[in-house]
C-alpha cells in the first residue's frame, strides 16, 4: 500500500517516502512532511551542490551546509543557488 503524506515542498498531498532517509529527529521530520517527488528533487540539487562546492562528505562542516540547504529547500520553499550553473534551455 502506498503512504501519502501532505508534502511542504510540494504543497499538495504526495506519495510518501518508503522509509527514513535521513537519521535524527530532522529524519522523521522529512518522513512525516516530504514526499518521494520533494526527496528526489532535493538529491539532484544535493548532487549538484556537492560537485559545484567540491564538497567532502566526511567533513563535519560541509555535512552541516548540506543539512542548512536542504531544511530550506525542503521546508522554507527555497531554490537551492548553484553559482554558475544555468538549466538547460527548454
Amino acid at each position: 500500500m502506498t503512504r501519502t503524506v501532505y508534502c511542504q515542498r510540494l504543497k499538495k498531498e504526495s506519495e510518501g517516502l518508503d522509509f527514513q532517509m535521513y537519521p535524527g529527529e530532522l529524519g522523521a521530520r522529512i518522513y512525516a512532511n516530504i514526499s518521494k517527488e520533494a526527496w528526489a528533487q532535493w538529491q539532484a540539487k544535493q548532487t549538484m551542490l556537492i560537485n559545484e562546492k567540491r564538497l567532502n562528505l566526511m567533513d563535519p562542516e560541509a555535512r552541516k551546509f548540506l543539512e542548512k540547504e536542504m531544511i530550506a529547500f525542503l521546508f522554507e520553499g527555497k531554490d537551492v543557488e548553484i553559482e554558475g550553473y544555468v538549466p538547460p534551455e527548454k
